[in-house]
């Protein structure tokens, strides 16, 4: 018997860029502990392919397409996802991209460099407002930001992304103040480099950096991070708010 099978029971969670990836391993993991989900992702056919993949194994899994660069989407997708779940207690913000990877700070483009702040950060903020209101409503709402432990340690050629997850930290910690008389919780967690399609195109040399600087010396898997996400949405953590968890086997020690 799954140990976490009734920690969200009876909860509404929306996941962001959960067709594949990390945010696929959360959503199965918090429809595991019993409550009902919706992915939402820009894949549009992998999200539907990840959701029906996730019903199969006997999950209350649905999904919605979400394009995080466009505002009108952002509001069609907490549309979408209320109409499907009826409320929210939940939300991860997951989606994000990572295409700044590789280059030195001048050799990366305007473009990029606002490619990635409009999804990872504005985007964010705004998926955030858009389901503020639902969950007031569910009196004890939880969100979720993914953000990364590369601002922890100031990880190099990569600077749009570093700069952007590190405002995720920023941001997590001003809305938590702001948040907290709605008895709404924020907090984030901040992976390593897990082994993803995603993180595909890392050199070799950053894999090995993270594998022999660990603790735990071994990679890390979409599935080691799905237990803060837990907690953190769960009763568990009601006065837990404003914090960022590092989950990287001990790469990083703040």
């Amino acid at each position: 018997m799954n140990p976490h099978s009734v920690l969200l029971k009876g909860r509404r969670v929306l996941v962001t860029g959960g067709a594949r990836g990390l945010g696929y391993a959360f959503a199965r993991a918090i429809g595991q502990a019993g409550a009902r989900v919706v992915i939402a992702d820009v894949l549009e056919e992998r999200v539907q392919q990840a959701a029906a993949e996730l019903q199969a194994l006997d999950l209350d899994v649905q999904a919605v397409s979400l394009d995080l660069a466009q505002p009108a989407s952002v509001e069609a997708c907490i549309g979408a996802t209320l109409g499907l779940l009826g409320g929210l207690d939940g939300l991860v913000n997951n989606a994000s991209v990572t295409n700044s990877g590789g280059k030195g700070t001048e050799a990366l483009s305007i473009d990029t460099w606002d490619q990635v702040m409009q999804v990872n950060v504005r985007g964010t903020w705004l998926m955030t407002n858009a389901c503020l209101p639902a969950l007031r409503a569910s009196g004890h709402g939880a969100i979720v930001n993914l953000a990364s432990d590369t601002p922890l340690w100031g990880a190099p050629n990569l600077l749009a992304y570093v700069a952007s997850k590190g405002a995720i930290i920023a941001m997590t910690r001003s809305l938590a103040r702001e948040l907290g008389s709605d008895n709404i919780t924020i907090n984030a967690i901040a992976p390593g480099l897990v082994e993803v399609e995603a993180t595909a195109y890392v050199p070799e040399a950053r894999h090995r950096l993270y594998h022999d600087q660990r603790a735990l010396q071994r990679p890390q898997l979409p599935e080691d991070v799905s237990g803060a996400v837990l907690f953190a949405l769960s009763d568990l953590a009601r006065f837990i708010t404003g914090q960022t968890l590092p989950v990287n086997g001990g790469f990083v020690m703040p």
